[in-house]
């Protein structure tokens, strides 16, 4: 599988001086052709602005963004134009992003007409995304959450993409609707060989429909690896905090960590490692690792398979606390 999108080293910062907020801090990130990463975290973890970085929405304030190998790092004028047209956004609500003036029609027509696509049909993208043709004479406001959803879709298609960013694309909708708009995706990425860079806080959709994951804290990667293996046998003590706040009836109530505290103000971050204040593993509660504290711990590879883990007191360590409440958990 060739690669298409590379992240390496991004730095984000918004503002300057004392005030200034550095929102990706060393982000490196990897998606091949036809494949799905998700990101992962809670909200003010960096993920959106990930996805800004990439349409030219924010600058990277250091690091590279390679796209097929070539360096788009703050593209602008005709190489921004490019890159959108092979990288496009598919924002969280809809209607917020359609024009409440324009028909859907007219919509998706102008985003085919900026990308010189003019045989991309609006109403054969809308017939692409399950709607009738008919639905092209309408406006946003006569349509449901559904459907808008599908017409944000069917315009970031105009462009013939190679990468969708799908920022929290169902996190607006009922569940039911949620679960159809996630396997018409599914189904437009085997048919328009598409890769997603999925954006979400929800540990059910990076499952059903992502190969890899990556999971952020407070501007940084602190865990990443295959799905399967992240959601079968997570190593960080944050990883951990996402799983355990999912509901399950069939877990025992005992051998779940939430975390306690707050999210650090992200313009002034902890120093050392940015979730010793909240970690059930480190100087919080054993107090000698002071490490934590003052040194911030490198994003290591664990394995050939490519799982990746920011702590300094796990590691290659099967037997340590968190490997032990993790086999515990899954009842080992």
């Amino acid at each position: 599988m060739s690669e298409l999108l590379r992240i390496e080293g991004l730095e984000v910062v918004y503002g300057h001086g004392h005030d200034a907020l550095r929102a990706v801090r060393g982000v490196d990130l990897r998606l091949d052709a036809g494949r799905t990463l998700a990101v992962i975290g809670e909200s003010g973890s960096g993920k959106s602005t990930i996805a800004r970085v990439l349409v030219g929405l924010a600058r990277a304030a250091a690091g590279r963004v390679l796209l097929d190998g070539e360096d788009v790092t703050n593209a602008a004028g005709a190489r921004l134009r490019a890159v959108r047209r092979s990288v496009q956004l598919v924002w969280q609500d809809p209607y917020a992003s359609l024009n409440p003036r324009r028909t859907v029609g007219a919509a998706i027509g102008e985003a085919a007409a900026v990308y010189d696509e003019r045989d991309r049909r609006p109403e054969d993208l809308l017939e692409l995304v399950g709607l009738a043709p008919r639905i092209a004479a309408r406006y946003p406001h006569e349509l449901s959450g559904g459907q808008r959803q599908r017409v944000a879709i069917a315009r970031a298609l105009a462009s013939r993409p190679r990468l969708l960013i799908l920022d929290e694309v169902t996190s607006a909708l009922d569940v039911s609707v949620q679960a159809t708009i996630l396997n018409l995706l599914r189904e437009l990425q085997q048919r328009e060989q598409l890769a997603f860079l999925l954006i979400s806080h929800d540990l059910a959709v990076a499952r059903y429909m992502s190969e890899h994951l990556a999971v952020m804290y407070l501007g940084e990667v602190v865990e990443s690896g295959t799905t399967a293996e992240l959601m079968a046998a997570p190593r960080h003590p944050y990883t951990r905090a996402l799983l355990d706040a999912v509901p399950d009836l069939r877990a025992a109530a005992a051998q779940r960590r939430p975390l306690g505290g707050d999210i650090p103000d992200p313009a002034h971050p902890p120093p050392g490692c940015a979730f010793h204040l909240r970690c059930p593993i480190g100087v919080r509660v054993f107090a000698e690792r002071t490490r934590c504290r003052t040194e911030l711990p490198e994003l290591a590879e664990l394995d050939q398979r490519g799982h990746c883990l920011r702590c300094h007191y796990l590691g290659n360590e099967p037997d340590g606390p968190l490997a032990q409440s993790t086999m515990t958990a899954a009842g080992a």
